[in-house]
């Protein structure tokens, strides 16, 4: 197993990642929470309906991957990375109940993302492939190490994102979507150095690491377009009047209210230098003030600390 890890992810900057048990009351958010753009909204609402299945198989592939884990730094990093992925699993699952309490029905595409991590990406390879268990979950950790390469360019793009504060967009989901950003800034590194430390050595390990940037960058894309067209196209409101449009979703991008293509484009090529770390993505301390500012996080701080006074 490899541990070599660039001093960025050794040094000053690294920090104890720890899961934040945080909560967000719905009651009041409106089902187009960034007022009067319902494609900017179910663009980013396409977060909820991938993720509460995406992250369970983070922590299930992680769990199976803890074993080949020698390096006890890592491993205390894995760890907080499945707590954190594992609440934020729970806390998108609340607001598809929370879609579907006004009206907006996601099981019919969320039946498909279940299918897609639980069979095609399970335990086993699927179709009876001739594939090595250990040649198996390294796949699947390059696939990790690929999507949280994306995870925490959005973090550091909703982080910075002003467009949506002057759009009056619900503070509950802003809070949401800042905090959920604001822990992918912060574990950014650990996929991939999961995936470094347990996906073998030399040439083979950084072409497997390619090779799961090339598999997520389509499907990601094809998942993204086909969950917006289904929220929009089920939307109540809209009642059918509307639809998804590149020319619409470039406005959004325009106000503000969605990352650029060269955003999140631009990530790819950084991601597939030989010299790549994570570490290099974003802003730690940007990422921690924010979280020190959650109104979400800090009530969850506040808890913990009453209930170990109590």
């Amino acid at each position: 197993m490899s541990t070599d890890r660039p001093d960025a992810a050794k040094g000053a900057e690294r920090h104890r990642i720890s899961p934040r048990r945080v909560s967000f009351g719905w009651e009041r958010t409106p089902l187009h929470w960034i007022p009067d753009e319902p494609i900017a909204t179910h663009v980013i609402n396409v977060l909820h309906l991938l993720l509460p299945a995406g992250e369970r198989w983070f922590v299930r592939v992680f769990k199976e991957a803890l074993p080949l884990v020698t390096d006890p730094v890592l491993l205390q990093d894995v760890k907080g990375f499945m707590g954190q992925e594992a609440t934020h699993s729970v806390q998108h699952a609340y607001v598809l109940d929370h879609l579907a309490r006004q009206r907006l029905d996601t099981a019919p595409y969320t039946r498909h993302v279940d299918f897609l991590f639980e069979k095609l990406l399970g335990d086993e390879p699927p179709f009876g492939a001739p594939v090595t268990a250990r040649e198996w979950l390294r796949f699947r950790l390059s696939l990790i190490a690929a999507i949280e390469q994306f995870t925490a360019v959005l973090g550091t793009w909703v982080l910075d994102a002003d467009g949506l504060d002057r759009a009056g967009t619900d503070a509950v989901m802003l809070d949401l979507l800042r905090w959920h950003g604001a822990e992918e800034v912060e574990h950014r590194s650990v996929a991939f150095d999961m995936y470094q430390h347990c996906g073998g050595a030399g040439l083979i390990r950084y072409a497997r690491r390619i090779e799961g940037m090339a598999v997520v960058v389509p499907v990601l894309l094809w998942l993204w377009t086909w969950g917006a067209f289904h929220l929009i196209r089920h939307d109540p409101q809209l009642a059918g009047r509307t639809r998804y449009s590149l020319r619409e979703h470039n406005r959004g991008v325009r106000r503000g209210l969605l990352p650029t293509w060269k955003e999140l484009g631009s990530a790819i090529p950084r991601y597939v230098r030989r010299s790549y770390h994570p570490s290099q993505e974003g802003s730690l301390r940007k990422a921690v003030e924010y979280l020190a500012a959650s109104p979400a996080a800090r009530a969850a701080a506040g808890a913990v600390g009453r209930a170990a006074l109590g």
